[in-house]
């Protein structure tokens, strides 16, 4: 019985956390022609989601500055792959970019942005991103006691998932 009550708490627990994986264009994957804007409608990024890019040989996926996806710059790539697959863990919340860096097809709508939320346990909106990571409290003493800010509590979450997996196997040995 106390089993079953772990499992139920894991499950409680790594729920919320649980990482969704897009693949970009869905059936169409990565190609010239595809409205990725309209792809990315009714869908919400999370950091820890992944987009996957399937795409044939000749295409690129590169992340990009929000100034080089509004113009279709190539050659200021942040990253590059050209293996026609490429994965991308959404690791910080914000907006991510994303072009083809071949010439000409960027303008042929090879473009995809994604504005990711800080987690997917957060139901409100993401922390104010110029919020400090850590927050002094004063005590009697005029020591300075570093304690996380609820900016930080938000994203090493997977931490939570380790330790549950762990009490899982503990309870199913």
């Amino acid at each position: 019985m106390a089993g079953l009550v772990w499992i139920v708490i894991f499950l409680y627990f790594a729920a919320p956390i649980s990482a969704e994986v897009y693949t970009v264009g869905d059936s169409s994957g990565w190609a010239i022609g595809v409205d990725y804007r309209n792809w990315t409608n009714g869908k919400t990024f999370f950091v820890g989601d992944r987009l996957v890019f399937h795409y044939i040989m000749g295409h690129t996926v590169d992340k990009v500055s929000h100034s080089d996806y509004k113009t279709c710059t190539v050659g200021n790539a942040i990253t590059s792959d050209s293996t026609g697959s490429t994965s991308i863990d959404l690791r910080t919340p914000g907006k991510h970019y994303f072009i083809c860096g071949v010439i000409g097809h960027c303008g042929g709508g090879m473009k995809l942005a994604v504005n990711v939320r800080g987690s997917s346990a957060d139901a409100a909106d993401s922390p104010n991103s110029s919020a400090l990571p850590y927050t002094t409290v004063p005590t009697t003493t005029n020591t300075n006691i570093p304690v996380l800010s609820a900016s930080c509590a938000l994203y090493p979450l997977s931490g939570v998932f380790i330790v549950g997996a762990t009490l899982l196997k503990v309870v199913l040995l």
